[in-house]
C-alpha cells in the first residue's frame, strides 16, 4: 500500500510539474524583430507593430506604444547583450548580459508616468484558467538603470553620493491582481534592485545578475502589476531610469483547488512502523 501511495503522489506531482513548466514565460517563444546597433548586436520588440502586447507561456504582457513619438511603456522583449553602453539608447539590455539560465530572450519593463506608472500582465491566455498560483520569476536590472545608479548621469544621481554614504534605494513592488485586474489589498512582494541603506557601506549593492524572486505568497491571482520607486526623486518624479528585466516567470495553470488537493494528498502518505511497545504507529 505504501508503494502504491508513493507512486500515486509522485505521478500527481510529476503531472503538476509538467503543467507548471508549460506555463513558464521564458520569452524564448518570441522573436525580437528590431535590430540593435550597439555592442553585441541582437534585437528587441517594443510594440511598434501596434499589437498592444504579446503572449509568452500562459501570460499576456501589456504594451503601450505611441507612434507619434516612437515611445513605449509596459513590456518589451529582447536578446541584446550590451552591458557597457550607458544611456537611453541601450534601454533593452539586461545587465546580466543575456537571459536567465544562459537563455537568449528575456522581458524588459519600462514604467512610464504617461501610461499609468505600472506594467501589467494577465494569466490564463492559453489554459483558460485565469486565476493561478504564481511561483516566482528571475529579476535583474537593465544596463541603462544599472549604469545610471552606479555612475550617475545627466538626469539621475550616483547611488551613495560622492562619499558612498547616501542611503539610496531602487525598489520593485509586485502586486497580485484580482479577477477585475485590480490590486489586491496587502497582496504584494517587494524586491530591491539596489540598496545603499546599510550601516556598513560594503554591503551596499546594485543587482547585476538574475535573481529569483519568490512570489508564492501572492497566492492565486489573475495577473501581476509591477511598480518601481526610488530614493532619487525630483520635481518631475523619479530620476532613476524606470526599467527592470524579467525572465522565466513561473505559474501553475491549473485550478487552485486541484493544486491544493495535490498538496493535501502528499500529507496523507504515511509509513507504517512498529512502535517500541508493540503498538502500531504512523509517521509522515
Amino acid at each position: 500500500m505504501k508503494k502504491i501511495l508513493i507512486l500515486l503522489i509522485s505521478g500527481v506531482f510529476l503531472t503538476f510539474a509538467s503543467i507548471a513548466g508549460a506555463a513558464t514565460s521564458t520569452f524564448e517563444d518570441l522573436t525580437p524583430t528590431t535590430p540593435y546597433n550597439g555592442p553585441g548586436g541582437g534585437a528587441y520588440w517594443n510594440g511598434a507593430d501596434g499589437s498592444g502586447g504579446f503572449i509568452s507561456g500562459d501570460a499576456w504582457f501589456t504594451n503601450q506604444y505611441d507612434s507619434t513619438y516612437g515611445s513605449w511603456s509596459g513590456w518589451a522583449y529582447s536578446n541584446t547583450t550590451d552591458t557597457t553602453t550607458p544611456g537611453y539608447s541601450n534601454q533593452y539590455s539586461a545587465i546580466a548580459g543575456g537571459g536567465a539560465d544562459s537563455s537568449s530572450n528575456y522581458g524588459v519593463a519600462y514604467i512610464s508616468s504617461w501610461a499609468g506608472d505600472y506594467a501589467q500582465l494577465y494569466f490564463g491566455i492559453n489554459s483558460g484558467n485565469y486565476e493561478q498560483p504564481v511561483l516566482g520569476a528571475y529579476i535583474t536590472n537593465t544596463t541603462y538603470a544599472y549604469l545610471s545608479m552606479k555612475n550617475g548621469d545627466s538626469f539621475a544621481k550616483k547611488f551613495g553620493g560622492d562619499d558612498g554614504t547616501d542611503p539610496d534605494w531602487f525598489k520593485l513592488t509586485i502586486y497580485g491582481l484580482d479577477s477585475n485586474y485590480q490590486r489586491m489589498n496587502g497582496n504584494y512582494v517587494e524586491f530591491y534592485l539596489a540598496d545603499y541603506r546599510f550601516d556598513d557601506p560594503s554591503q551596499d549593492y546594485i543587482v547585476d545578475e538574475w535573481t529569483w524572486v519568490d512570489l508564492s505568497s501572492l497566492g492565486e491571482v489573475s495577473g501581476l502589476e509591477f511598480d518601481l520607486s526610488s530614493s532619487d526623486v525630483g520635481a518631475y518624479g523619479m530620476n532613476t531610469p524606470a526599467y527592470f528585466a524579467m525572465d522565466n516567470l513561473a505559474t501553475v495553470p491549473i485550478p487552485g483547488a486541484l493544486w491544493l488537493l495535490g498538496s493535501g494528498v502528499s500529507a496523507l502518505i504515511f509509513v507504517r512502523r512498529r512502535s517500541d511497545d508493540g503498538g502500531d504507529a504512523y509517521e509522515a
